[in-house]
């Protein structure tokens, strides 16, 4: 016990000692819920499901001159059972350097061709948990990344550029791009990634110019899911804000994969959050997955939730 005070009080003074020096935040979110699900033919189950939550720390440090050097660092972990990833840093290590040419990153991150696309049509449960988009054909690698974001193009608008370097290893070259605009109440998205031969492209449109608001991406990819072929991938949602309330309502729509027989898909997500605070909800959604007989998305899926989300 001795042992593991004195650890965590050497953290905290590390931690301390880099405050002083830069402004450094931890932030993180819990959120798990109870939910019912049935996945094929199996019997209903109850279970108590993590969603993505995680802990982070990021911070910035400004060199003079119009330059900053920044880095973020960000673990999952698993709520129900305080279990950590099993890679501690995987979900985000980079060091970052910005400035007027624009922003340098390097390390392990999403592929913002994700964000700029899904991510921001399944806004129920910030894209989490068994209400995920499940046909999303996510195909780029996130480890040894480099990165890098041009200067603003015009009002609201980015551009970035992405490449994970094989450093020898038996992995496939892998790109990826995003470009995002927001004109007043539309934003716009699209992004492209390549790993090997599998490769995605996708286009985003959300508007909501009050208290309702509309989106939609289309998805193209090929060789994406295990088989040869291409398909079609489309996802339509509508969200309507009332005081502390938000309604959601998600569908997706996955065509065949090539000329494989019975490996469409569709997903319907209904989904309610209630905002107790700026940074507490809580949530329910009713989820629904038809896959094809191939089982390409997992198979046949049923979940109905109640939860609880917490930023800090």
């Amino acid at each position: 016990m001795n042992k593991q005070l004195s650890l965590v009080a050497a953290a905290s003074l590390l931690l301390a000692g880099a405050a002083q020096a830069q402004q450094v935040t931890i932030y993180g979110r819990l959120n798990l819920s109870v939910e019912s699900q049935k996945v094929g033919s199996a019997s209903n189950r109850t279970v108590l499901q993590n969603n993505s939550s995680r802990w982070g720390l990021k911070g910035s440090e400004d060199l003079g001159g119009g330059l900053k050097a920044g880095f973020q660092l960000e673990s999952g972990f698993s709520a129900d059972t305080g279990a950590a990833a099993a890679t501690f840093w995987g979900r985000q290590a980079e060091v970052n350097l910005s400035g007027a040419f624009g922003t340098l990153r390097l390390g392990q991150m999403t592929s913002e061709a994700y964000y700029a696309t899904a991510d921001y049509i399944s806004a129920h449960n910030h894209d989490t948990g068994p209400s995920a988009d499940a046909l999303y054909a996510y195909v780029g690698r996130n480890g040894n990344k480099v990165s890098y974001r041009l200067p603003e193009l015009a009002k609201g608008m980015s551009l970035e550029f992405s490449g994970a370097l094989k450093e020898g290893a038996a992995a496939s070259n892998s790109y990826d791009a995003a470009w995002n605009w927001q004109i007043d109440a539309l934003q716009l998205g699209a992004g492209y990634e390549k790993n090997g031969d599998a490769r995605q492209f996708a286009l985003r449109a959300f508007y909501m110019p009050g208290s309702f608001g509309v989106g939609a991406y289309w998805q193209r990819d090929d060789d994406a899911w295990g088989l040869a072929g291409s398909r079609n991938n489309l996802r339509l949602m509508a969200m309507w804000v009332q005081g502390a309330n938000e309604f959601h309502l998600n569908h997706g729509r996955a065509g065949k994969i090539g000329s494989v027989a019975n490996s469409d898909a569709t997903q319907t997500t209904l989904g309610w959050n209630h905002n107790l605070s700026k940074r507490t909800k809580v949530d329910a959604s009713l989820t629904r997955v038809d896959d094809g007989s191939v089982g390409v998305y997992g198979g046949d899926f049923r979940s109905l939730a109640l939860g609880l989300r917490h930023n800090f």
